[in-house]
This record gives C-alpha cells, structure tokens and sequence, in this order.
C-alpha cells in the first residue's frame, strides 16, 4: 500500500525529528530522508510530499495528516462517522510509553456509558499527549472513581525479555490491547456499541498477532486518531499516562537519577550517567535496549 500526503514546514520539521533515529543511510536525490517504523517506508521530498509505503502505510501516514484525496463528501462522511464512534457508549483502549526509553509500556481499556459523556467533558478529558503531566495527575483519579476499566503494565525488563526479532513492537501491543479489552468486556459482562483500539496496525495484521493467545477479544473497530473520536481510548490515554508517570517516577527515586522521558539526545547523556553509576545491567533494566539510543551510550564509554 502507498499513500502519499503534502505536509508544511511545521509538520516537515517535526517528521524530521521524529524520525531521526529511524532514518536509512542512503542517499536519494531531491529526498529529504528515508526511514522505516516497523513495517512501513516513509520517504520525505523536497516538494513536502511524503510518501508511505507498506502494510500500515495508512495507519502511519494519519499521524502527520490527510491524504491528498480529500473532498467536501469524504469530510461530510468522516465527520458523521466520527459523531456515531463518539456519542455512544463504548470500550476503548490506547498505549503510553513505546515512545520513551525510559519507562514501562502502559495499556488500559476503558469502559463509558453514553451518559457519562457530559461528566467526563466537564472534567477536560481529551487525548493524553495535549495534555499536560500536572493535569493528568488531577483527571485520572476522578475518571478512575467514575468509569470501569483494566490496566496492564509491561516494565522494559520484561519488554527486552520478550522483544525479538519475531515479536516486535507492534505485537507485544496487540497482546496487551487484547488482554485489556478482554479482561474488562468479560469481567464486567459489557454490553456496548463498539469495541474501538488507536490503531496502530491493520486489523488483519493485529489478529495475526494475537492469534495464538487462547481468549481473544474480536469485534472490534480501528480507527486513527481514536484517543480525539471517543471518550473511552481517551479515557484509556489519560489512566496510562498517569499509570506511566507513576511507575516513572519509582525509577527517578531508585536511582536518584531524573530521567528524561522520549529518545532524544538527551536521554543518552543521562543513560550514559546510569551506566557508568550502576553498569550496564541497570541500564538494560530500566531502559528499552533495541532503542537505537543504547548503542550511542555503550559506544561513548570507555572501558
């Protein structure tokens, strides 16, 4: 699948830092960069058309925008679509963490009657990365008193355990969105509009990888920007966030290290700091090895 959006400065810039740490060595002309996330190829141009190219080809581009194709219908079409998934009563479900290096991988599913909706607009609930870490701590109890829902938290000891060549980023997502989802559909015997997950990957591609879990949840819908088209993926967001910073936080205090959240650079300064204070086993414990960060700690120490 190819898809291929028109981007401004603004988005081009933050696509170049983005992707910075997953850009390709070769150089393409009139190509700005050439990178790969999992199973998709993103290649920027000069002329700010950026072209996707894979299986979640779609899935990636709708992070930085609309596909060229875009008329008045499809925008009349999507934004009545986008009505039904929210005024409804649902379970959704949405991740924090795969981004940073430091810090667990957090999934929580969510359930919101239809009548809730109101309370949880009152209290300012949205998608969890436009909204800050001060708020967050204040919303997530109140919404946890208020709604269902079911958590699982991955620490990256047990992430680089299970992270291979075989089960990658994506997969170990999926397991734990289905777990989630399961445990709170069949715990609290729902009954529900739609089951609806961030997508993070094509639907035919997300049950291939929980297809050996023995209880799978099925029937559920996959949409891009979730976390802004339903209050329960919202909801979702906000509890990992603060389930995340939480757990975050313990790592500060263990170490007596304040760590940087994200992959950036400076997280390899503070990741060189934790090794050469407690080894590189600490580092492999509290931090996401297959980050392309631990290779520009370990090779700026001296042993």
């Amino acid at each position: 699948m190819n898809v291929v959006i028109k981007v401004n400065d603004e988005i081009k810039e933050k696509m170049i830092e983005y992707y910075k740490d997953k850009k390709r060595d070769k150089v393409i002309p009139y190509v700005v960069f050439q990178a790969q996330e999992e199973d998709t190829v993103i290649t920027m141009y000069e002329s700010g058309k950026v072209m996707f190219q894979g299986v979640s080809a779609d899935v990636d581009a709708a992070m930085w925008g609309t596909a060229l194709e875009n008329t008045k219908e499809k925008q009349a079409q999507r934004k009545k679509e986008e009505e039904k998934y929210y005024y409804c009563t649902s379970v959704g479900s949405d991740e924090v963490g795969t981004g940073d290096y430091f810090g667990p991988i957090v999934v929580t599913a969510c359930y919101v009657p239809k009548e809730d909706i109101p309370y949880l607009e009152k209290l300012g609930v949205g998608d969890s990365k436009k909204i800050d870490d001060s708020k967050i701590k204040k919303i997530a109890p109140e919404i946890a008193k208020k709604i269902k829902y079911r958590s699982t938290i991955l620490t990256n000891k047990e992430y680089n355990e299970k992270y291979t060549k075989d089960i990658n980023m994506n997969k170990i997502k999926a397991i734990m969105h289905n777990k989630v989802l399961y445990q709170l559909m069949t715990e609290e015997n729902l009954s529900v509009d739609y089951i609806i997950v961030d997508e993070f990957a094509r639907e035919a591609r997300y049950y291939e990888y929980i297809k050996e879990i023995p209880h799978i949840q099925k029937n559920i819908t996959f949409m891009t920007k979730a976390e802004d088209k339903n209050l329960a993926v919202a909801c979702g967001s906000i509890i990992s966030r603060y389930l995340f910073l939480k757990e975050f936080d313990k790592i500060c205090d263990e170490i007596h290290i304040p760590l940087p959240k994200g992959a950036g650079s400076d997280v390899d300064k503070v990741g060189e700091e934790v090794v050469e204070k407690y080894g590189e086993e600490k580092l492999k414990s509290i931090a996401k090895v297959n980050f392309k960060n631990t290779d520009r700690i370990l090779h700026t120490l001296i042993y």
